[in-house]
């Protein structure tokens, strides 16, 4: 069985009174211990895929399923719930907090779960990214492929099903770039799927399978040309736009929220603050 799939899933966006369509019918499954890279030009709703796989958005039509289950329009604390439960994230960004230690960094998202085997996870997470002896550093004192490792390593701590990668080699130089795709490499032989959405035609050396997006098209619908099946560049990006601006508006929440819906809003800004 699909450990996340989408069913003939269409979004929309309105824009400046007029309605953009940035997916269309989009039919998309992975298997669990999988490598997939989703390439596209910008604007083809790469983005908006990524948004929706990781229950960042809801889809205007179809199904988003997660082993089997559909969680298409669940409230936000059933998305929180599932997201910490199945779905790991990795930014081009890394979005590490710079006051928190690489081992802090990993332990965010089960900071408040009361798990006594939190440490022991982190330390071995840290240790098999080859970190074990970078524990106590803090994000200024890593280089770009250590930051992004610890990244690697904290998607990692609930232990999910499936892993998202917005551009994650798109910061990092080639050799660095390939040692982090190793590690992708090693995470899918834990039967954890991994979705890369990438420009980086180095990604696909690694891959399973690599899947083509255009124009808000997936596979053999998608055009051969810009704007030759559904659309011109111009909405697919303005569309993109939107998108973009649903993943800036979920990063930050998609890093706080997924510690789980027990620490509630006061306690996540209360912790933030004593980390300034």
């Amino acid at each position: 069985m699909a450990v996340i799939e989408t069913r003939d899933v269409v979004k929309r966006y309105q824009t400046g009174g007029q309605t953009l369509t940035a997916l269309k019918g989009i039919d998309f499954a992975v298997e669990p211990g999988e490598f997939v890279s989703i390439m596209g030009p910008s604007g083809s709703g790469k983005t908006t895929l990524l948004n929706l796989l990781g229950l960042l958005d809801d889809p205007s039509e179809g199904e988003v399923l997660l082993d089997g289950e559909d969680v298409t329009g669940l409230s936000d604390k059933e998305q929180t719930r599932a997201r910490k439960r199945t779905i790991g994230f990795v930014f081009q960004n890394f979005y590490l907090i710079p006051t928190l230690t690489a081992q802090e960094n990993v332990e965010i998202p089960a900071l408040f779960d009361r798990d006594p085997t939190v440490e022991d996870r982190s330390v071995d997470l840290l240790g098999r990214m080859g970190l074990g002896d970078r524990l106590d550093h803090r994000p200024d004192q890593l280089s770009g492929g250590q930051k992004q490792r610890v990244a690697i390593a904290r998607s990692l701590i609930n232990e999910p099903r499936v892993l998202l990668a917005d551009e994650p080699t798109g910061n990092l130089d080639r050799e660095t770039g390939r040692q982090i795709l190793d590690e992708f490499v090693a995470v899918t032989e834990r039967d954890v799927a991994v979705i890369a959405v990438t420009h980086d035609e180095l990604v696909n050396e690694y891959v399973d399978r690599v899947v083509r997006l255009v124009d808000g098209y997936m596979g053999e619908d998608a055009p051969t040309a810009t704007g030759a099946a559904g659309g011109s560049t111009a909405h697919a990006s303005s569309g993109s736009d939107s998108a973009d601006q649903v993943t800036a508006d979920a990063v930050e929440s998609a890093v706080t929220d997924v510690v789980g819906e027990e620490s509630g809003a006061d306690e996540v800004d209360d912790t933030e603050g004593e980390q300034s």
